[in-house]
């Protein structure tokens, strides 16, 4: 599938080029050109979480919601280096499609933000969701985290390690559920040049895997990746799983047959949906989990 999109659009750049067009992204042009879902639509763009050009996010909706929706905040990877929202609007209104108020925050990048700045961008954007979203028809007691990559990391570690949340005045347990697409959650040593960059200053590097904080009090996870991820090697998953499982946290664990690491994030789009059934699967995990916790939170009060 990889090499398909990429075969597609670097036609597409070369047509471009003749026309003296010559800043062309492989996954900006397929998100400028590729079909997206009908059942989703752009409500907000740019809103500032906070100052600076990398603390603006973008809204999606449902077009034909009844009633509040639960609200799924989706985090785009690019090695904590690189990446726009403005390139994931298949995936917004592909979210938005399946019944979820869908929020793509930016973030700042290394080197202006190594670990735990990402982070914290990630939390104070979970904030303006708890504050804003209702405006969307989003349900605030119905947040769920979801990313690709190192997006999946972040959505992951947000979810599991309470102190950026807690910083950021959001209360853990407002997350419902996460939903991490071919993520690392289990990568120590740090011995690539990546992990080095953005990990290494960290005073603690246990503290830095989601694998560390895999307790009882997590929320439950849809974790998914690639059988020839060869990129953030399928490991990753089944570590984070196998962990979750030992802590009685309900965990669907889905390993999907002959896709590689870019695979696992344009299976949500139209073009390549056919080739796993992972936007369906992920979606209605995450739709029963913030149903069912919403449902004990209730019962308790």
């Amino acid at each position: 599938m990889t090499r398909v999109f990429k075969a597609l659009t670097s036609l597409a750049c070369l047509a471009l080029a003749a026309f003296g067009i010559t800043a062309c992204s492989p996954l900006a042009l397929f998100d400028a050109i590729g079909p997206r879902d009908a059942g989703g639509r752009l409500a907000l763009r740019d809103a500032p979480f906070g100052e600076g050009p990398r603390r603006r996010l973008d809204v999606y909706v449902p077009v034909a919601a009844a009633g509040t929706t639960p609200v799924l905040v989706f985090f785009y990877g690019g090695s904590w280096q690189g990446g726009s929202k403005d390139d994931y609007a298949f995936v917004g209104q592909a979210l938005a499609a399946q019944g979820f108020v869908t929020v793509l925050p930016d973030y700042r990048l290394y080197p202006e933000a190594p670990f735990p700045g990402f982070l914290e961008d990630g939390a104070a954007a979970i904030a303006w969701v708890r504050d804003n979203i209702a405006a969307y028809g989003g349900d605030p007691r119905r947040i769920v985290l979801a990313g690709h990559s190192a997006g999946a990391y972040n959505a992951v570690m947000l979810g599991l390690d309470a102190r950026y949340l807690g910083a950021a005045g959001v209360d853990p347990k407002a997350i419902r559920a996460v939903a991490g697409l071919s993520g690392p959650y289990d990568f120590l040593p740090f011995d690539q040049d990546t992990t080095i960059k953005v990990f290494g200053q960290a005073p603690d590097a246990a503290a830095t895997q989601p694998v560390s904080f895999a307790g009882p009090n997590a929320p439950p996870a849809f974790l998914a990746t690639g059988e020839n991820d060869t990129t953030v090697r399928p490991r990753n998953t089944r570590s984070l799983a196998e962990r979750l499982r030992a802590a009685r946290v309900p965990v669907q664990e889905r390993i999907y047959p002959g896709l590689d690491h870019a695979d696992t994030l344009l299976a949500l789009s139209v073009t390549f949906r056919s080739k796993a059934p992972e936007l369906a699967e992920m979606a209605a995990f995450l739709k029963a989990q913030a149903t069912t916790r919403q449902q004990v939170t209730q019962g308790r009060r």
